[in-house]
């Protein structure tokens, strides 16, 4: 059951907006997400919170300039998904540019797992690194830092994660989310937070005349990385994620990209120069993530650090196809849990929990979130790692933050989860596969300690019916341009409508002509073969759909019902 409830739109934070100069549809989109200043609008370099907020950024810095003086060797450790990528890109453009000797290091995820482990520490010290550097991960590796001191590195941590009880004996850790740290925006990615520990490198680069007599090194022109991995990590954007968003997209439109960017936009078929967060988050994206599901990320990080532009498209079309293997193999996957899950009625229960020992470890998080998306219930997907474990990959809902609840469930049971981590809609974890019917009656039994039933109803926040005046493609050009994702969600508006024509298209995508006061909408549901009731209450986007060079507009709907 989806229930669709449309916001509450503060009349005043609306009307004051509209009086400081904002067009009256977005007024009234912002004023249902919480913006009542025109400041919280303002997305300039000028309104970003200053990295000397940030704990460790300083101390990083001076460690990192001390390295670099001394001619010390730095090894960068990145995780192997999207965010992970761009924020070792981030370290690497940004260090050599300041006259580092930097490397990195993405291991596989399928022999390493995930974080700074002592095998990865074993494998970076072939490199002979002085300094080894975390993106995106880190800050729950004790065992690994441990390992590094004794091996005589030192340790910079960066990462965006929530730390576990025990924190690591880094140098030096940067987080957001550490104890201590009083930085306004907790929902930095791991890029925003490499880029910040730039940020504070360059300043005391500059404090120690680094830079005279030279051009100083321009971290603006990184932005599109930043922008990129932040979406494509679906951290909340808040404010000043909204900034460092919103600079990397006005980059990649004004023509001013890295050439891996560059690339990725021109194998997925997508024009930069009206570049969306829409096309970071589905278009470039799952194809970064494809390197680290199914190969080495490696390959995607290649892609975003090379000058040569005939490399990176080169690069691109690998990463591309990697994608469409990654479809193929999801799909096979979903449609075998759905098969599974045909006669299967949620009924009370509070979770689902999958495994087919056939399933691709690289994929079950994608799958995991589809199934969440169909059942509204959290999900957590496995599949056969080494050693008689399992990995599984969960996906959450609203009012359940999962990886508090993986750690509730260790607490309780100790012995039951051998590894896990995450954020609070997304986590992973290593089970032993004995364990596998004893972790899915605990996992449900703790979260159904912990949800309400009227949470596990599929809600659908609106923005309300849309004037007629409104429903055109100068206003879903207008939304188009702007900055949408977690935390901040593209406007969903709702209204009844007749339908007049329905067909399907491909066998899997209903087309409809939809009509409201005499006024004519074509309309399309993806995914849906189901037919529609002659009149239907429909939550729908608005969206410019290109055809035989023609551009008119479109009514997406995610859901419908019987009016």
């Amino acid at each position: 059951m989806t229930r669709i409830q449309p916001r509450a739109i503060p009349p005043r934070s609306m009307q004051r907006l509209i009086d400081a100069g904002t067009h009256p549809l977005l007024a009234r989109i912002y004023a249902a997400r919480g913006i009542s200043r025109r400041e919280e609008l303002d997305y300039s370099l000028k309104a970003l919170l200053p990295p000397a907020a940030l704990k460790g950024a300083r101390e990083a810095a001076e460690l990192l300039a001390d390295a670099i003086e001394a001619g010390a060797r730095m090894v960068i450790v990145a995780d192997y998904d999207c965010d992970g990528a761009t924020a070792c890109a981030v370290g690497v453009r940004a260090l050599r540019a300041f006259g580092a000797d930097v490397g990195y290091l993405v291991p596989n995820r399928f022999e390493y797992g995930y974080g700074l482990t002592p095998a990865i520490v074993e494998l970076a010290a072939r490199m002979e690194p002085d300094v080894l550097i975390t993106v995106d991960n880190g800050i729950a590796s004790v065992e690994g830092v441990a390992a590094a001191r004794s091996y005589g590195m030192a340790t910079v941590i960066t990462d965006h994660h929530l730390p576990g009880d025990t924190l690591p004996d880094a140098d030096v850790i940067v987080n957001p989310n550490q104890p201590g740290c009083d930085f306004p925006s907790k929902s930095l990615a791991g890029v925003g937070v490499m880029f910040y520990t730039m940020l504070a490198l360059r300043a005391e680069l500059r404090e120690r005349g680094a830079f005279a007599g030279r051009q100083e090194p321009n971290l603006g022109e990184l932005l599109d990385l930043v922008a990129l991995g932040t979406v494509a990590d679906v951290v909340k954007l808040d404010h000043n994620n909204r900034i460092l968003v919103s600079q990397g997209l006005a980059r990649m439109r004004a023509d001013r990209m890295q050439p891996g960017i560059r690339a990725l936009f021109s194998v997925a078929g997508r024009d930069a120069l009206r570049a969306s967060t829409f096309d970071m988050g589905f278009g470039l994206g799952p194809r970064l993530n494809a390197a680290g599901r199914l190969s080495d990320m490696s390959l995607g990080i290649e892609c975003l650090v090379t000058d040569d532009m005939g490399r990176a498209l080169n690069i691109a079309q690998e990463l591309d196809r990697l994608n469409r293997e990654r479809r193929s193999i999801e799909q096979d996957m979903q449609e075998g849990a759905l098969l599974r899950l045909a006669e299967f009625d949620p009924g009370n229960c509070a979770t689902v929990s999958l495994f087919e020992p056939d399933w691709h470890q690289g994929v079950i998080g994608i799958v995991a979130g589809r199934i969440k998306e169909r059942l509204h219930r959290p999900v957590i997907a496995f599949a056969r790692g080494d050693e008689g474990q399992l990995k599984g990959s969960g996906r959450s809902i609203q009012n359940l933050h999962l990886r508090d609840a993986l750690d509730l469930v260790s607490k309780q049971y100790p012995d039951l989860i051998l590894r896990f981590g995450g954020h609070s809609m997304a986590a992973g974890l290593t089970i032993r596969e004995t364990d596998y019917d004893r972790f899915q009656r605990v996992f449900e039994e703790t979260v159904q300690s912990l949800v309400a039933p009227a949470n596990l109803t599929r809600t659908l926040d609106t923005d309300g019916p849309l004037e007629t005046g409104y429903m055109s493609l100068e206003a879903a050009r207008l939304i188009e341009q702007d900055i949408w994702g977690q935390g901040f969600p593209a406007p969903l508006f709702d209204d009844v409508f007749r339908v007049d024509n329905q067909r399907l298209l491909k066998d899997k995508h209903l087309k409809l002509q939809l009509s409201k006061n005499n006024v004519r909408f074509d309309g399309i549901r993806f995914n849906f073969a189901e037919g529609a009731p002659q009149q239907i209450r429909a939550a729908f986007r608005l969206a410019p759909n290109e055809y035989n060079g023609v551009t008119s507009l479109q009514l997406m709907l995610e859901h419908f019902e019987a009016a």
